[in-house]
């Protein structure tokens, strides 16, 4: 296991997460509400298996996966679509792949310094999201 993520991290900043959000076909009103939140993430790593809890004023999202294991995802409260993901490690990045109605879809977690960064990707759009360690 290359990378301990385990803690509790708070957004500092966004990058096109509107891109990302309109490439998901969120509506407009989520959109704008979504655009000004500052969701806290709490990762539990124990061995293979990682649970990330992310809260916010409006929305809350629980993952928890085995590394190199394919599952079932229900994106509800998000986008509101299943996908099958598969999370793997790529040297010190945690790498999910999204499969589903979506093209292109999944995301990549590194930590450099005291930030983790979250890279969103779907369908030609990229947003990144910068947390710092609580």
């Amino acid at each position: 296991m290359p990378v301990d993520f385990s803690g509790t991290w708070t957004l500092v900043r966004s990058e096109n997460f509107e891109g990302y959000m309109l490439a998901l076909g969120i509506d407009y009103a989520t959109r704008k509400i979504a655009n000004m939140l500052k969701p806290q993430k709490l990762i539990k790593q124990k061995g293979d298996v990682i649970s990330i809890q992310t809260t916010s004023t409006f929305r809350n999202y629980f993952l928890e996966f085995k590394i190199g294991e394919e599952f079932d995802e229900d994106n509800k409260g998000l986008d509101n679509r299943k996908c099958r993901s598969v999370v793997t490690w790529d040297k010190d990045k945690l790498v999910c792949t999204q499969n589903g109605e979506k093209k292109n879809r999944g995301w990549s977690h590194w930590i450099e310094g005291d930030e983790l960064y979250l890279e969103l990707r779907c369908e030609g759009q990229t947003s990144t999201q910068v947390f710092k360690r609580l």
